[in-house]
């Protein structure tokens, strides 16, 4: 019996939305370097999850190429920046071009509402 399956399950091909998001998110010029964008974000505990894209330190097997998951490190600042929010995690800084459809901004949201009681406190323009 051949074997040959395939599965992508850690990667998502971006559709023309989010592409739209990101290079608006691109255009942007920020305070400090970015990392990477990602998009179709939700907040789980206190770390980011989305797919990334335009990641500064792709792996030679394929870590953050465009399309994958990734999982932000703790959050310890979130601003925003003209339209995009971004997060500061403890080495790198990430924007937010989208949020996930139904959870993302909801999840965020609460995220922000339990930093306002915390000793790290969400930057807000």
């Amino acid at each position: 019996m051949p074997s040959d399956t395939t599965l992508e399950l850690h990667s998502r091909r971006l559709t023309d939305f989010h592409l739209r998001r990101i290079l608006r998110a691109s255009k942007h010029h920020y305070d400090l370097p970015i990392m990477a964008y990602l998009s179709d974000v939700f907040v789980s505990g206190s770390t980011a999850v989305g797919v990334v894209y335009g990641h500064r330190e792709v792996g030679k097997f394929g870590r953050f190429d465009d399309g994958h998951f990734l999982r932000t490190s703790s959050i310890r600042f979130a601003k925003k920046e003209g339209r995009f929010w971004v997060l500061t995690s403890m080495d790198a800084r990430y924007v937010i071009a989208s949020f996930k459809r139904l959870d993302g901004r909801p999840s965020f949201r609460a995220f922000l509402a339990g930093m306002n009681g915390s000793p790290v406190s969400p930057t807000v323009e």
